[in-house]
Order: structure tokens, then sequence, then C-alpha cells
């Protein structure tokens, strides 16, 4: 199947919001400078956002200050946790602009726990803690059984970290399974979301591919953000996962898959949309045309 490419004589100019320069809040962060450059181009608003202040519960009112009126807004920025979100939402509606994404449709594409139920047969078995207890991280261990594991939290894993505070030689080895978690816990420290993720570990081949779904279509398939240059897969088989996409209800998320050792596509990971990282190999045009087409 090849992903959906929306007729461009159905262009709708609606709002792209995207975070200021921390030094210059008249400007777009350089990050995302070129997709609201890309906005600008094809004939959307951009209005800027405060992040910092949007963190900040007391200064949350003052994040968007200018924007004009909008029935259909996108943010493209920063990772926000959920309840950050919801309060994004609702500054945002207070000033007449209504983000396409609502603030549970955000929390269901974000946390692991509201897209695994969708995903559970497309990903690698997962089992989650509701908080850091070592006890109940162990309890986690001994139902997923025996073998290797991955552990990361709602969100995020430490990658980066793979040996020290990812990757779970033997899930019996209960002392360095621990270890793990106690060195993962510590690195996320306040960034933790939600409990400790316990996931089966299932050996990959070749780089990452992300899967960009608008409305419950495939608009874009692109290499991953960590590997941006590398070759784009043309055989990623994205069939069977629109059930799961349309179970998430999402308008805007991202699916990046992985190719296993015995030639079967696994989801890695799933993720909102307008937090999820645009590889430099994909113009920022192309992104946006195909958000705002229908």
């Amino acid at each position: 199947m090849r992903p959906r490419h929306p007729s461009p004589s159905t262009l709708v100019h609606v709002l792209l919001l995207v975070p200021c320069h921390p030094l210059d809040k008249r400007e777009p962060d350089e990050h995302f400078a070129p997709e609201a450059a890309a906005a600008r181009d094809l004939g959307i608003d951009v209005a800027l956002v405060d992040y910092d202040a949007l963190l900040d519960p007391s200064c949350a009112p003052r994040a968007l200050r200018a924007a004009p009126a909008s029935e259909d807004a996108l943010y493209r920025g920063w990772m926000l946790r959920s309840e950050q979100y919801t309060r994004f939402f609702e500054v945002a509606a207070d000033k007449d602009v209504r983000l396409r994404t609502a603030p549970d449709a955000y929390r269901r594409a974000h946390e692991l726990p509201g897209w695994y139920g969708d995903f559970e047969q497309l990903t690698p078995l997962s089992l989650w803690t509701e908080t850091s207890s070592t006890a109940e991280f162990v309890a986690r261990c001994r139902q997923l059984g025996a073998g290797p594991a991955v552990i990361r939290d709602f969100v995020k894993s430490m990658k980066h970290n793979w040996t020290e505070a990812c990757f779970i030689p033997s899930l019996e080895d209960t002392e360095s399974a621990v270890a793990v978690a106690r060195r993962f816990l510590e690195l996320r420290a306040e960034d933790l979301v939600g409990g400790v993720v316990v996931r089966r570990f299932e050996d990959f081949v070749g780089a990452e591919v992300r899967t960009w779904w608008i409305d419950g279509g495939c608009a874009l398939i692109t290499a991953h953000p960590d590997h941006p240059d590398a070759e784009v897969s043309h055989d990623v088989d994205i069939d069977p996962l629109a059930l799961a996409v349309a179970g998430v209800g999402s308008p805007f998320l991202t699916v990046d898959l992985a190719r296993r050792t015995d030639g079967i596509w696994r989801v890695v990971e799933v993720g909102d949309g307008q937090v999820s990282d645009r590889p430099t190999s994909t113009p920022a045009h192309k992104l946006l045309t195909a958000l705002w087409h229908r």
C-alpha cells in the first residue's frame, strides 16, 4: 500500500503554532523555523508559543499572546506532558484557537498505555508499573517471563544509555534488572512520565522509519530523525497499521517501525504528531503540505 497523497485542490488555510525563540520572543525557535517559513509560503498563518511559560501553570495564560482565531490549529513543537498539553489546549481555546487534537487524543497517542492496546499484536509484548516502586517493577518482570527486555517510561526510553539504563539481558537476573531500572529512574529524574514499562526485546536490523498518519491515512513515510540520511525502505507494510491507528482516534500521529530479523515490520513507537520530530532529510514544505490538504 502506498501512502495517501491528499489532493492539492483542497488546501485549507489554518493556523500553525510553534515555540518562539527563547531569547527573542518575536521569532520562532530555530528548530521549528523551517516549518514556520513553509507554512507562511503555503498561506498558513503562524503564531508563536512561549514554551517556557506554558510549562509554568501560573504563566501559562501568557504563553499565547497574539494569535488569529482558528477552528483548525496545529502545534509543531517541543514535547509536552499530557497535563501540560491540556493546559495548552485551554489557553488556546481562550484565544478562540481550537487545536485539532483534543487532550484525550493527545494522551492516547503520546503515552504507551494509551496506544498499546490497539497495537498489541504489532509491537513487542509490554507490561508497566503505575509507580517507580521496585516491588512493582520486579512483579512486572516476572509476569513478562524469561529472556531479554528493554525498559522505558510512558513516553521515552534512555536508549542512548543502552547498557546501563535500557537493556536487560535476562529478566531472570532480578538484581541486574533492578539495577538497570534504578539507573533509568535516576537519569529520567523529574522528567519521568508515568511508571516503568518493560518490553520484550526483539532484534531489529536496519534503520527505523517514521510513518505520519493524518485523519487515519498514512500521508508520509520518512526516515527516522535519529538517522535522517538512512535510505527509507520501499517495502514497508502499512496495511496492518490502519485499524490500530483508527483505534487510537488521534487526527495526527506518528508510528515508528523497524524490521525484525525475520523480515517482519514491527511497531517500535507511537507518538502524537505535533511533538514528533521531522527528520532533516524531509523538507518542511512536504510535511506542511500534507498536514493541510484533505
